[in-house]
């Protein structure tokens, strides 16, 4: 990006915006200004700098959220003293002020898995039979088996671990980050989401809402067929010319009625349709596998046969398409991706839908981490891996389940695991008990996780704040402490 402009040819929308800015509107203060004057090309240095606390890890993330939460004893975490103690109940002590979302205490029983774990690489990190292809990796992975959090049903759960509060309504870490730090291109989203091929998510639009923030800042859905955006494209006997001007006339009534109002949201419309005009010569190329090579198609797995359709229609490939063009994606300077794959929300079936889940997911997975190391890009790319929770050491006893096969919900203690972008690969950060119930050892919370991802941005999980309604908020509310033994 390399702007010529002075600052006697600022625009009216940019005078207005730096005055927005100025106004005390923003908690972040000089570096929201200095974002806007640095896109507007008043900054030295043909290539905009990320505007950090102190010195950044991390410039890209893609975040893998497994929706529905994948059961970390099965997985990541396991408890040999849980298979010795199968079919036995839980003291009742233990269970007395604990809820639920299906189980029926006074029938519960433990629920060993028959899962085989044995340790890879030269860490010696212990994974699952099911992960075959992460196992490849395990020396470039941070795994923290001590994740935990308070919310045991699914959207506030999810929106915990997204955007830090289970209420709808807040922004997202891809949000804060786009917030904070800006774009790095200028032809396509900041923030990016791809879901899953004829799978949604509970919290829909939520999942990656800009929330408070202004608009501009929250996620751009990419749809797995057709339009990667809808209604991107020109209607038929529309000329690029004829767009250009339409879409001069538009800011030109959007500038005048920012000026009058000094509307956020007015500038985030501008920048909306700028954005989509620049979009439709960007993204159909984006979406183009075509000129990656067999090799790279084979080893994400692009054109496998799902593992239940026996077409390569189905979830299997979807989901690694979607992986390769995320690595797409951060090659061309977006800032934040989302995956979605759903629904790991096992409550019978859990074995069968383990194998279905981990085959769709693990190649391409272990081929986006590959990847980006090969072409140089992991150092700087945050690359995250998790659900909203676990999944409970009891087997789901629900009524009118005739046999127990799967597990309930559980924010007691889980497992995600980060790799790339400061992250100190080939080590596991905390232990849960004997049977997997709760944290034994170096808890961290969802707020901890948060504060750590900022921290490898260079950010400040304090001082990234925006004020609204009076008060500042920011993602971690009012804990959060960065977890040191994660970071380089």
């Amino acid at each position: 990006m390399n702007h010529q402009s002075t600052r006697e040819e600022l625009s009216l929308a940019t005078a207005s915006r730096r005055r927005f800015f100025t106004s005390g509107a923003s908690g972040l203060g000089t570096l929201a200004l200095a974002s806007l004057l640095r896109d507007d090309g008043l900054l030295a240095g043909a290539v905009p700098q990320p505007l950090t606390h102190f010195a950044p890890k991390a410039k890209r993330c893609v975040c893998l959220f497994m929706e529905g939460g994948p059961s970390q004893m099965d997985l990541f975490d396991e408890k040999p003293k849980l298979r010795e103690l199968d079919g036995q109940p839980m003291p009742e002590s233990v269970l007395k002020e604990i809820k639920f979302a299906f189980i029926q205490k006074e029938t519960a029983r433990l629920m060993g898995s028959p899962r085989t774990f044995r340790p890879h690489g030269e860490c010696g990190m212990e994974l699952s039979d099911l992960l075959p292809h992460l196992s490849t990796c395990v020396d470039d992975i941070a795994l923290v088996r001590s994740m935990h959090c308070e919310q045991f049903n699914h959207l506030p759960g999810q929106l915990m671990m997204l955007t830090g509060s289970p209420l709808q309504g807040w922004p997202t870490l891809g949000s804060w980050l786009n917030y904070g730090l800006g774009s790095e291109s200028q032809n396509l989203p900041s923030y990016v989401v791809m879901t899953t091929l004829g799978r949604g998510l509970p919290g829909g639009a939520s999942s990656w809402s800009s929330g408070f923030l202004p608009s501009q800042h929250a996620g751009t859905l990419f749809r797995n067929q057709g339009s990667p955006v809808l209604n991107l494209a020109s209607p038929d006997g529309i000329s690029r010319d004829v767009q250009a001007r339409s879409l001069q006339a538009i800011n030109e009534l959007n500038r005048f009625r920012f000026d009058q109002t000094g509307n956020a949201e007015v500038a985030s419309r501008i920048k909306a349709y700028e954005l989509a005009f620049r979009m439709q010569q960007t993204a159909p190329e984006l979406l183009d596998l075509s000129g990656e090579t067999q090799a790279t198609l084979d080893a994400y797995g692009v054109n496998r046969e799902d593992v239940t359709s026996g077409t390569t229609a189905g979830f299997s490939g979807s989901y690694a398409r979607n992986c390769l063009l995320a690595r797409r994606m951060i090659e061309r300077g977006v800032r934040f991706v989302t995956l979605f794959l759903s629904t790991w929300d096992h409550h019978s079936g859990l074995d069968s839908g383990l194998k279905r889940y981990t085959q769709i997911a693990d190649q391409p997975v272990t081929a986006l981490l590959k990847d980006l190391k090969q072409r140089g890009l992991l150092n700087e790319t945050l690359v995250i891996w998790g659900g909203e929770f676990g999944r409970t050491p009891l087997g789901e006893n629900r009524v009118n389940f005739k046999t127990v096969t799967g597990r309930d919900h559980h924010p007691y203690s889980f497992s995600m695991w980060l790799a790339g972008g400061g992250v100190r690969g080939g080590q596991v950060i905390g232990e849960t008990d004997e049977i997997g119930w709760g944290v034994a050892k170096d808890p961290v919370h969802v707020h901890d996780m948060h504060a750590t991802i900022l921290h490898l941005f260079g950010l400040d999980h304090e001082r990234l704040t925006y004020r609204f309604q009076g008060r500042d908020f920011r993602i971690t509310d009012v804990s959060g402490q960065v977890v040191s033994k994660l970071t380089r």
